[in-house]
């Protein structure tokens, strides 16, 4: 069937990387347009399955809609490590925020072809890097760059951030037995739990709770944890050089109550950019809106491509 996914493990830089697919496992000449879905973190690609498969059917089945994982945020098959070769790990520091960036530039030398169109969905952090991503290689045939829940800037300064540096820069280490004790848990005991810290999600898309459930392998929250600090050192100065060059290109889509993003960066970037394609969430969307509302999301962003894909 068309709507089903296909999920695959590759080592790309050297590190494990789950890559899913709606749309066919390799692309030739006849595929014009590719959907590359960049995550948040965790960068765990299985929370953005509902959203996906909600773009590939909308446009008819005609473009591939693929999401690439952060490095080493997914459990790997028995048949795989984490890494492939750590000398390189190290050397390119691949778990860390420049390292996933360029991990998704390698993803696109080895897998897509050159001429192929890209519309490019990046959420949270995701935002971050696909901003990096055209910064370092202009040549990228883009489409659109959708920034969903954008972090681009001072996040230790954000509501969130302001707790969170402390505990990924400084106690982190501190988090790694209880991660590695849950990791020995049944497989039915970590469903329980999962499904208990989600309670409060009224409408809870039933298909997050298994990449959930695989993100209590110790390494993967770990190498969530060691990006997710880099990220509260690195993420400082929005880049407005790149939103500038590529503003025609870019939709950002703030959250109205964002503890990572706060509406005041909304109401400055809309200044600084009043041209720009700058919303202001209107529907109680929700930061991690792959928890509960990856089709409505999905739906809102079918509508700002049209134009662009019709054309």
């Amino acid at each position: 069937m068309r709507d089903q996914s296909r999920t695959d493990f590759i080592y790309c830089c050297g590190a494990i990387t789950e890559v899913l697919r709606f749309g066919p496992a390799h692309l030739n000449h006849e595929h014009k347009v590719l959907f590359l879905v960049i995550p948040g973190n965790p960068g765990v690609v299985g929370f953005y399955k509902t959203f996906m498969q909600t773009l590939h059917a909308s446009f008819g089945y005609r473009h591939p809609v693929w999401a690439v994982s952060h490095a080493g945020h997914c459990e790997p098959p028995v048949s795989m490590d984490m890494v492939e070769d750590a000398s390189f790990i190290e050397e390119g520091d691949i778990f860390g925020i420049n390292g996933q960036i360029e991990h998704k530039l390698a993803f696109l030398r080895k897998h897509v072809p050159t001429e192929t169109s890209l519309v490019l969905l990046g959420h949270s952090i995701g935002c971050y890097i696909v901003l990096d991503m055209m910064k370092r290689n202009p040549e990228l045939q883009v489409i659109k760059a959708i920034m969903l829940f954008p972090t681009i800037e001072r996040m230790a300064q954000t509501p969130q951030g302001r707790i969170m540096t402390p505990a990924l820069c400084h106690m982190r280490y501190m988090a790694y037995l209880p991660l590695f004790l849950l990791s020995l848990l049944p497989e039915r005991l970590k469903i329980a739990l999962v499904k208990l810290a989600f309670c409060r999600i009224d409408s809870l898309d039933s298909t997050v709770v298994a990449p959930t459930v695989g993100l209590l392998n110790g390494d993967c929250a770990a190498n969530a944890m060691y990006m997710g600090g880099q990220e509260m050192k690195s993420v400082l100065e929005r880049d407005n050089l790149t939103i500038e060059k590529h503003l025609k290109k870019l939709v950002f889509y703030y959250g109205a109550e964002d503890h990572w993003c706060p509406v005041q960066y909304y109401h400055e970037i809309k200044k600084d950019f009043p041209s720009g394609d700058i919303r202001l969430c209107k529907n109680g969307f929700r930061h991690a809106f792959v928890l509960d509302t990856g089709k409505d999301v999905a739906k809102m962003v079918i509508e700002w491509l049209s134009n662009d894909l019709r054309t």
